[in-house]
């Protein structure tokens, strides 16, 4: 019994003790605990998405604290000068220029409490008419330069110039006559290029007589919106030659040796261009842009540039010189410079990138991708060299065509949808250039021509090419001295 009531008592101790300790816990419960007070909404003007062409949004915080503003983006910015406590936030908001729709988080945060934070995702459309930037050798060219630098890139989206060597100046049965065109006698309509040699204005020709024709041709072009482009069919300033006189393997050496004779002379020839250039305008005093293609065909051997005559390196220099010349040291700033290495046989994919790509100068030096073609009557090769240029002009970013093309003599029918336009369907270039149709006068024995004239076989078909949506001839030229809304140079 005693023993018992011992149990009972420490029982009870127990439960006094228990009771106890919950009043002590109860009691503690109702010290009162601190309440966050801190509110923080955000809500942005205008509604999300933006349009593509936004500018600025503002970001409206209400809240009780001072706060930080972080974003996530480049493409929209935070205006500088915004007080902790602003009730509204401006941004600037870059111009979306892709196709492509994107998207940006700003987070609003506590200044003294970097975990209590709220977001807001803000998203821009993509850009209907998106604009591309392309990359131009000279930066100081002028704006109509500019503009048919651009205007060679967007065309090939719809098709392709047709041009003519010396189509203005002559042709297989007639000697300059103002307004005379063998593709004009043909179709009604003069080429959309026209090429010529800037040679005779550069070396010991250049007192020719045939120049002032040649200024007055090109001017005519000009006029009409026509696009100017030249070759350059350099005599040897070493040897006295002509361009095809490649006996001697040093010109290049000689060209690129500080204070040699024959460095010097070509710089003069390099003033003479430049000369001829600066005081080429149309009828409202503009300079006139021209495509000049130099040191053309340099995978073959016959010039004294070429590959027979020239290392890699030689000609690498030799080009750049030339560039940095006329456009650094004498100021010329209407030119666009394009590279023409001669594609002519059947080639594998590989071969065709490899020709086309032949001692490139650098994509700093070069604004449009040429080619000559001289590949006979075989459109299969000539189709897949359009597919390959049509590639590395994408890869580049850079306008590519056919600076020079045809089959000598030619008498085919059908020529012109066989061999050029069927060869260009869904291929992006800009031009189809076709070489010469010398004057022969009476002589019909020569048969030195590439190009349709009066009573020749082709001029049924060549008129069905002519008719073709794709092909671009004068008439059917927009404004190709006008920069297009959507392109960017730099």
């Amino acid at each position: 019994m005693k023993h018992f009531l011992f149990s009972i008592m420490i029982s009870l101790v127990i439960v006094m003790l228990g009771i106890g300790s919950c009043s002590c816990a109860s009691d503690s419960s109702l010290a009162p605990e601190p309440s966050d007070t801190r509110f923080l909404n955000l809500s942005v003007s205008p509604a999300i998405p933006l349009d593509a062409s936004a500018t600025q949004i503002e970001l409206k915080v209400e809240t009780n604290f001072d706060y930080i503003v972080t974003v996530d983006a480049d493409w929209l910015k935070q205006r500088e000068g915004v007080a902790p406590k602003a009730t509204m936030v401006p941004f600037d908001v870059e111009t979306n220029l892709t196709k492509n729709s994107r998207s940006a988080t700003i987070t609003v945060s506590d200044k003294n409490d970097r975990y209590y934070t709220k977001s807001v995702q803000i998203v821009q459309n993509g850009n209907p008419n998106p604009v591309e930037e392309l990359s131009i050798v000279d930066k100081q060219a002028t704006i109509q330069t500019k503009a048919l630098f651009a205007n060679l890139w967007t065309i090939a989206d719809k098709g392709f110039m047709f041009g003519h060597h010396d189509d203005l100046w002559y042709g297989r049965y007639w000697y300059n006559e103002p307004g005379g065109s063998d593709t004009k006698a043909v179709c009604g309509d003069y080429p959309g290029v026209f090429s010529v040699d800037f040679a005779s204005i550069m070396d010991d020709r250049h007192g020719s007589e045939e120049n002032a024709i040649r200024r007055r041709v090109i001017l005519e072009a000009r006029e009409r919106g026509e696009v100017i482009m030249a070759c350059a069919h350099l005599n040897n300033p070493l040897t006295g030659g002509d361009s095809w006189d490649n006996s001697r393997k040093d010109v290049v050496k000689s060209i690129l040796t500080p204070a040699n004779p024959t460095r010097e002379k070509f710089l003069t020839w390099l003033d003479r261009l430049a000369d001829f250039c600066l005081n080429l305008k149309d009828s409202k005093g503009d300079l006139v842009p021209v495509i000049f293609r130099p040191l053309h065909e340099h995978t073959q051997g016959w010039s004294w540039w070429g590959s027979s005559c020239t290392t890699e390196t030689e000609f690498i220099e030799l080009w750049q010189m030339m560039v940095k010349y006329l456009r650094d040291t004498k100021g010329v700033h209407n030119l666009l410079y394009a590279v023409s290495p001669q594609l002519d046989s059947w080639y594998d994919d590989q071969t065709i990138r490899n020709r086309l790509l032949y001692r490139w100068p650098g994509d700093e030096f070069v604004d449009f991708i040429g080619m000559d073609c001289y590949h006979g009557e075989n459109p299969a090769a000539f189709s897949n060299y359009l597919r390959i240029a049509t590639e590395i002009s994408l890869m580049k970013r850079k306008p590519c065509g056919v600076t020079e093309d045809g089959v000598e003599s030619f008498t085919r029918a059908d020529y012109w949808t066989y061999s050029i336009l069927e060869p260009a369907q869904d291929k992006r270039i800009s031009m189809v250039v076709m070489w010469r149709n010398k004057y022969v006068g009476n002589n019909e024995s020569d048969k030195h021509y590439f190009s349709v004239y009066p009573s020749h076989p082709s001029e049924d078909n060549f008129r069905k090419m002519y008719s073709d949506k794709r092909t671009f001839f004068s008439n059917d030229l927009s404004d190709m001295y006008s920069l297009p809304e959507n392109i960017r140079i730099k």
